[in-house]
């Protein structure tokens, strides 16, 4: 990564308005962990055990990649969930790949936040974030971009029942550069409070038949915080609340 950091927001993080994204993808796959697959598909057969609705599903890790005057650029690889579970809990060590995703950053008309509590049976269950997720081929475009904007909307959608049309105001993305993660954040402002959008996405999980979310929590301050909540989410809500 290089130059255009913006605000030390905490110790080992960045935070900083990203204006453009220009990402594409290339083949290859994720060359550094195919040598472990058999601890892979092992790892992952002891977690599937445990969680019989884990799923072992192609996903997008960003191979290389540089940030400089907003404008965040690179390349996508494909790898598959079963390989990414794996890093994740061997500690996130540098393995040539960052997970970079999108999430629809909820903001009611007065300011409040919305974020997803997730289901028992997802691979995240009970961690507290906004909409969103790692992204798939199906964010890869016609002429091999990747839409990562596409990804956080689709995921708003299919996560809470909100649609791209029940925005008021989309205020484009923040990003959260940590380590092996980068954290794009989009502001999503709703012509709503957020306890009206709260409601609303509470009706549409008790319609469905197994929602990804178990509920929502809403966040207006400080005091709302728990410790169930991604430190990403955290650290955006904060900058937020600064005045950025």
């Amino acid at each position: 990564m290089s130059g255009g950091w913006g605000q030390d927001w905490t110790e080992g993080r960045r935070i900083a308005p990203v204006h453009r994204l220009d990402l594409v993808f290339e083949p290859g796959g994720w060359s550094e962990m195919e040598p472990r697959r058999a601890e892979i598909e092992a790892h992952f057969a002891r977690r599937a055990a445990d969680n019989p609705h884990l799923w072992n599903g192609p996903i997008l890790l960003l191979s290389r990649h540089g940030f400089s005057d907003g404008v965040l650029s690179g390349a996508f690889r494909q790898s598959d969930f079963a390989a990414f579970t794996f890093w994740r809990d061997q500690g996130w060590k540098d393995e040539g790949m960052v997970n970079a995703f999108a999430l629809a950053a909820i903001e009611g008309s007065d300011g409040g936040f919305v974020l997803g509590v997730m289901g028992p049976h997802t691979a995240s269950a009970g961690r507290i974030y906004f909409p969103g997720g790692t992204p798939d081929p199906s964010d890869i475009t016609h002429d091999g971009r990747v839409n990562l904007h596409g990804s956080m909307l689709r995921e708003l959608t299919e996560e809470t029942g909100l649609s791209p049309a029940d925005i008021l105001r989309d205020e484009g993305f923040t990003g959260l550069f940590d380590g092996p993660r980068i954290a794009l954040m989009g502001r999503l402002v709703f012509d709503a409070p957020a306890e009206e959008l709260a409601r609303h996405i509470r009706a549409f999980l008790a319609r469905e038949a197994q929602p990804e979310l178990a509920d929502v929590a809403v966040v207006k301050s400080e005091a709302d915080l728990t410790p169930a909540m991604a430190p990403f989410a955290v650290d955006y809500m904060r900058w937020r609340w600064a005045g950025n």
